[in-house]
């Protein structure tokens, strides 16, 4: 990502904060690249285990050009996709968390290394997000797949 996509990216989510110019003034400065937003006002992220986001990921890139936002936190251990506001609210699946209204997620800078938490697919800029229905359709071939591993 260049450096405008990093400074577009960047502005997008500090958007979600209650002081956005305090909050990126805050982030750019952070030594460890992190800072938290709140889910629910432009995203809410639904979180998978990394054994399910992996291959719902693969799937995702298949089925659309550009899956939206992607985080991974330590050990990649749970992957958050961001998708619409109330999303979350609406979810109902089996060993699926999510975080909306009234939570807060750990996000890193885009474009910056940081110790733990990491964009597989950083923002763009623009607001871009995954279709819920799209990533419920990835989720459910990535089941499928997996059980036919096994």
């Amino acid at each position: 990502m260049g450096s405008a996509g990093a400074k577009s990216a960047v502005e997008w989510l500090v958007s979600a904060a209650p002081d956005p110019e305090a909050c990126r003034w805050d982030w750019e400065r952070n030594p460890l690249g992190v800072t938290l937003l709140p889910a629910g006002r432009l995203w809410d992220v639904l979180i998978l285990t990394g054994e399910l986001g992996y291959p719902t990921l693969d799937v995702l890139t298949r089925l659309v050009d550009r899956p939206g936002p992607v985080l991974s936190d330590f050990g990649d251990s749970r992957m958050g996709f961001f998708v619409p506001p109330g999303t979350a609210a609406r979810w109902i699946a089996t060993g699926v968390r999510s975080a909306g209204r009234g939570t807060w997620i750990v996000v890193p800078y885009p474009g910056r290394a940081t110790g733990g938490v990491r964009w597989l697919i950083p923002p763009d800029g623009t607001g871009h997000l995954t279709d819920p229905v799209i990533l419920e359709l990835a989720m459910h071939e990535a089941v499928a797949q997996l059980a036919g591993d096994g």
